[in-house]
């Protein structure tokens, strides 16, 4: 009887040397840029150096794709991180603009082979956006950083060959 042995591969949260690009919205700014803060912090906290951090900002969540197109065709990052705040309105601009951010942001990922965590607020009032950019339910830039620092760490080691 043979013994099988069997790998796994767990999560390490170590930003250390790694370059990492986040992308935020400048519409809804006054929560945006407490997401912006908590990942910076995040990716700080893992170990990244905030010269390996490039933060752009573009108008509002419908531009976060293509930003994150163009930076991961650029090359040089490890991850990436997309941040926005989209609140129902009257209207159903909001399913457009959350449906195709989102398709956008998950096309980019698998098309560049990059990690993106997804900190992209689709919230039904102010309110609830506020709790989840450092409220109640804690900050959703912390938890999309740390989302991009784990699958940047296991996406390097995925692809080395196996020994």
């Amino acid at each position: 009887m043979s013994e099988k042995r069997i790998t796994t591969t767990l999560d390490r949260l170590d930003a250390t040397g790694k370059r990492f690009a986040v992308v935020a919205a400048r519409f809804n700014a006054r929560v945006v840029d407490r997401l912006v803060d908590g990942a910076m912090d995040c990716l700080e906290r893992h170990g990244a150096a905030p010269e390996d951090i490039h933060l752009v900002r573009v108008p509002g969540a419908w531009e976060v794709p293509g930003a994150l197109d163009e930076l991961a065709a650029a090359g040089g990052f490890d991850g990436m991180v997309a941040l926005a705040v989209v609140i129902r309105g009257e209207t159903s601009h909001f399913d457009y603009i959350c449906a195709e951010c989102s398709r956008g942001v998950a096309r980019v990922g698998a098309e560049h082979r990059i990690p993106i965590g997804f900190g992209v607020l689709t919230c039904e009032n102010s309110a609830q956006a506020e709790e989840r950019a450092g409220g109640k339910a804690g900050n959703k830039g912390f938890e999309a950083a740390q989302a991009a620092i784990e699958m940047a760490d296991l996406t390097a080691r995925l692809r080395r060959p196996v020994s």
